[in-house]
């Protein structure tokens, strides 16, 4: 019990001491070095050549020493399939991965997925050439069904992400959508020209998905109102963060946005900027419903006007940062309204030019940031 105690409290000075000197400690003894290596949990490692068996083996005896080894960093030259299979046979407990050397091969990733289940983050990247044309898309399916708690997936000059031949993204992210295990918290897409109706209402079917914070969709085209909506009711209960910029379905169907504020009721977040046709009945129809909202944008929105910020103040709005900037209908009075009577305002994005006098002296004497 004595000895156990003991190793313990080394255990601990050990995490204690800098980087620079923890080296020393293996010196002292054997059993010190064995505590230190057990107590290791991140490693980051620059493998030179010869890459032969005796030497990958060598390797995998190493880690194996390390049994709480979590986060790990391999980088060199070469390498390829041996080295990552010596890390999955040897660090079961590896959360996170880093492999900067050769392209490594399906049947590789394959053993990693099988054997390393703790997987949250994983980055592959390799040098020449530059493409991942050897990982095809069926060779890819098996991260998101067995690497069940992958929360950041690199990958680099990918052409798709399917289980068959795509001809664009949709299949595949389609693919992903129906077939991610994972816990989806935040999604953001930007200029999807593929992303349609048949994506949302694929998450929103997911239960895997229902968990999503954070929805940011910037210049989608495809979708249209009966896929964010059955989104929102699907992630009504968790959806902190929701972001339409330049998407035309908010100028399209009317009544959209009433729909979405009256079923994420915990909103605190939405940006509808540059929205350039979006008109005051709108917008105040759903900031109506959104009770919590704390952070609104509403940048290049051109045919607001100040109806919308005297809605807002009238609804009583928490509303703690707000971007107003280059919208052509609010004028100076409209902010100076709104910055006189918003009691929570701390930020405010607005151009120079619209604010009065008496705005700026408010501003300053209520510490509010005022962005021009």
């Amino acid at each position: 019990m004595d000895a156990l105690l003991c190793d313990e409290l080394l255990q601990e000075i050990f995490h204690r001491i800098p980087p620079p000197s923890s080296a020393v400690v293996s010196l002292v003894s054997k059993r010190w070095r064995r505590l230190l290596r057990s107590s290791t949990t991140s490693l980051s490692l620059h493998f030179p050549p010869p890459y032969d068996p005796t030497t990958i083996a060598s390797f995998s005896a190493f880690l194996t020493h390390h049994p709480f080894l979590s986060s790990l960093s391999i980088a060199g030259p070469g390498g390829e399939d041996p080295l990552l299979l010596a890390v999955a046979s040897s660090c079961p407990n590896l959360r996170h991965l880093r492999f900067s050397c050769s392209p490594v091969s399906p049947f590789s990733l394959y053993t990693l997925s099988t054997s390393c289940i703790h997987l949250s983050s994983i980055s592959v990247t390799i040098s020449r050439p530059p493409s991942f044309h050897w990982l095809g898309d069926h060779g890819l399916s098996f991260l998101w069904r067995n690497c069940k708690n992958v929360k950041k997936l690199q990958l680099k000059s990918c052409e798709s992400i399917g289980d068959y031949s795509s001809f664009s993204s949709r299949e595949g992210l389609l693919q992903f959508i129906n077939q991610s295990r994972c816990s989806l918290r935040r999604l953001d897409l930007r200029l999807p020209l593929d992303l349609d109706n048949s994506h949302l209402i694929a998450l929103s079917e997911n239960l895997n998905f229902s968990g999503l914070v954070s929805l940011r969709l910037q210049s989608c085209c495809l979708v249209d109102g009966e896929g964010l909506k059955a989104l929102g009711r699907a992630v009504a209960d968790s959806l902190e963060e929701l972001a339409l910029i330049n998407c035309d379905v908010v100028e399209r169907e009317p009544g959209l946005l009433t729909t979405l504020g009256q079923s994420l009721k915990k909103l605190r977040r939405l940006d509808l900027s540059y929205n350039d046709m979006l008109l005051d009945k709108e917008l105040v129809s759903m900031l109506v419903s959104c009770n919590c909202l704390a952070e609104l944008k509403l940048r290049g929105c051109g045919r607001l006007t100040n109806a919308t910020l005297g809605s807002m103040i009238r609804s009583r709005n928490q509303l703690q940062h707000i971007d107003i900037k280059h919208c052509c209908g609010i004028e100076v009075d409209g902010v100076e309204f709104f910055v006189l009577n918003a009691p929570r305002l701390r930020r405010v994005e607005v151009e120079q030019s619209k604010l009065s006098g008496v705005a700026r002296r408010w501003a300053s004497n209520k510490f509010m940031e005022v962005v021009c």
